[in-house]
């Protein structure tokens, strides 16, 4: 996993935080087959993730606007894949949808200067 290349604000990110639970019955390919689903989308523009290993996990995907946001949320295997979510992967979700206004950051490897934007 790195760090996701964005354009210049804004845009939208849609953070995901959830429990896991101990079953894993498919969680690894379909969680796969929604992350390369969801880069096909229009809007798409990247996500970064993280899992502990109490189960405790952050996805963030970033999106052009909020159509963007609602037309992934109705594509028919993604609402599969939350279907099964709450079935059998998570004992315990939020999503929330923020607008980015302001971005900066440092790369340690670049000649460049993070600045605020």
């Amino acid at each position: 996993m790195q760090i996701a290349a964005l354009p210049e604000p804004p845009y939208y990110m849609v953070s995901f935080t959830s429990q896991r639970t101990n079953l894993d019955d498919g969680y690894g390919e379909i969680g796969y087959a929604m992350t390369k689903l969801a880069s096909q989308q229009p809007g798409y523009l990247g996500f970064e993730s993280a899992r502990g290993a109490d189960g405790f996990g952050i996805l963030v995907s970033f999106w052009k606007d909020e159509d963007s946001i609602r037309a992934w949320k109705a594509v028919v295997d993604h609402v599969e894949a939350q279907r099964r979510g709450r079935k059998d992967w998570y004992s315990k979700y939020e999503i929330r949808v923020a607008l980015v206004q302001r971005a900066h950051g440092f790369d340690s490897g670049s000649q460049q200067t993070a600045s605020d934007t």
